[in-house]
């Protein structure tokens, strides 16, 4: 990729599971866009996220570090102002650096490395959604619940569908904006939206695409005395036994969630379009991934927070036709190997100094069809833990361990729906010792724990303490300088009108 830099184009989607996709294998939601765009790109068929839910997954995607080598146990942590970010290496490599939407980004520094945020966060900044493992019976009001599901259906609008629509219009607008503007910077654009996340609402328009006939219920069924016991604990975390939800909520949820897929379809179709407007569509490089999946009613469980294959798996395609060509990649990957790869394409295949060690590793060998990694390594220290649930992926296998627990260890390959639990069956003894003794020499659980909850305690008496008197909120407020938009005295009139205008007249 000599010459000039390529711009990128990241688009990131929230809570979508990649079996939903056409180019994922499924044949009822329609989402032209994403599938014209996975023919002509590398898709990844076994990327993970390195923790399923919202903001560990960001920040160690946006770090290229797992969880808790940067402190990143739940949606209350703060990513610290000297981790070096995705955006600080390219800004650093000559990229003009901008975010349109959700980053969850807690605590003071609201831009780790963005020159321009376009948006403010869909998301609280403060530490007030921090878990309690220590106080596990008592559910914030914070926490997800059934509603979501027994109140599933059409809706003209929603808190996510006004800040979607947002994130869509600012990032067109900037990308109008680059063209006619006099920076000649290649731009890192990421555009993070935060559907099909729930609440499983969507317009009628996409609610009705599909029919109650065309919804496929959950694949597996798994009776609530027999789910293993982090399961368990997410049921209560949902408030499951409040509500009764029937076949019918289930099919409307899903229902929705596909609508939801398919808005999300049609808003990144118009920032494409953009681009192609603006005579950079080949000269740009675009990401399309998401930060955890969704377990849709699958084993009788909704939403994120474990590592079954619905809910940390995400989709991810790399188009970059001037470098690679379309392909396919079965081996595991994780949101983490996302800095090393746009890294290097940066500096034209070299890896840049990095500042700390990184666990990401590049992808550019799987890009190129030369080799690469298979593994996956994962961390969760959210809400319906009591200790860190770990998670080892590779190759055929999938290993999860936590400290009040009982191991899980699927051959993905023969059991790709994680039904037969086989840490228990002598003929995998091995394996599992295996698996056992590398976990024991990566993880220090014990201490691990202990500093989870140092880091739960400490956030708790801050954000308590944050509330007493004058507040002062992080949350991100986009700033814009009413004198310089449009059209002021102080501008030259037809200069003004003629900068504002693309493509510009040939004089």
């Amino acid at each position: 990729m000599a010459g000039r830099k390529p711009n990128i184009l990241f688009l990131m989607v929230d809570q979508m599971t990649p079996g939903v996709l056409p180019a994922y294998g499924q044949n009822t939601v329609k989402a032209p866009v994403l599938t014209r765009l996975a023919e002509q790109s590398v898709v990844f068929d076994a990327a993970y996220c390195p923790s399923p839910l919202c903001a560990p997954a960001r920040f160690t995607m946006m770090s290229g570090r797992l969880p808790t080598a940067i402190g990143a146990y739940d949606n209350a942590s703060d990513l610290s102002a000297d981790t070096p970010s995705l955006a600080h290496y390219l800004r650093r490599s000559g990229y003009l650096t901008v975010l349109a939407g959700k980053m969850h980004f807690c605590g003071p520094d609201q831009l780790h490395g963005f020159e321009e945020r376009l948006t403010t966060d869909i998301y609280p900044a403060d530490y007030g959604w921090t878990p309690d493992w220590q106080n596990f019976e008592h559910r914030p009001d914070w926490y997800h619940d059934m509603n979501s599901v027994a109140n599933a259906g059409p809706c003209l609008r929603s808190n996510q569908l006004d800040y979607d629509d947002e994130v869509g219009v600012e990032a067109r607008r900037w990308l109008y904006d680059w063209a006619r503007g006099s920076d000649e910077r290649p731009f890192f654009l990421c555009a993070s939206f935060i559907h099909p996340h729930d609440p499983y609402i969507i317009r009628p328009e996409f609610y009705d695409l599909y029919d109650d006939a065309d919804i496929e219920m959950p694949r597996v069924v798994v009776d609530p005395a027999d789910l293993d016991p982090h399961s368990q604990r997410l049921r209560h975390v949902l408030d499951m036994d409040a509500v009764e939800i029937g076949e019918n909520h289930v099919r409307r949820a899903r229902r929705a969630y596909y609508g939801a897929v398919s808005y999300i379809d049609r808003q990144i179709g118009r920032v494409l379009k953009a681009l192609e407007e603006i005579d950079q569509a080949e000269d740009t490089i675009i990401i399309f991934t998401g930060d955890h999946g969704d377990m849709l009613g699958e084993r009788g469980l909704w939403y994120k927070m474990s590592w079954f294959e619905p809910s940390a798996r995400v989709p991810l395609m790399i188009y970059a036709p001037k470098a690679f060509r379309s392909r396919r990649v079965a081996e595991c990957v994780s949101l983490i190997d996302l800095l090393p790869t746009l890294a290097e394409l940066a500096e034209d295949g070299r890896a840049p100094d990095y500042a700390t060690p990184l666990e990401g590793r590049s992808l550019l060998p799987h890009c190129a069809g030369t080799g690469g990694h298979d593994e996956v390594i994962g961390e969760y220290c959210g809400e319906g833990a009591l200790a860190p649930l770990l998670m080892i992926r590779r190759g055929r296998w999938k290993f999860v361990t936590t400290l009040p627990d009982p191991d899980q260890l699927f051959d993905l390959q023969a059991d790709p729906d994680e039904l037969t639990n086989l840490a228990g069956d002598p003929a995998h003894a091995g394996t599992l010792a295996e698996f056992r003794a590398e976990a024991a020499a990566r993880w220090d659980q014990e201490a691990l724990r202990g500093r989870v909850l140092e880091s739960q305690q400490r956030r708790r008496l801050v954000y308590e303490a944050s509330l007493q008197g004058a507040t002062h909120a992080w949350d991100y407020q986009p700033y814009r300088d009413a004198s310089r938009a449009y059209t002021r005295t102080h501008q030259d009139f037809g200069a003004t009108e003629d900068a504002a205008r693309w493509p510009p007249v040939s004089k």
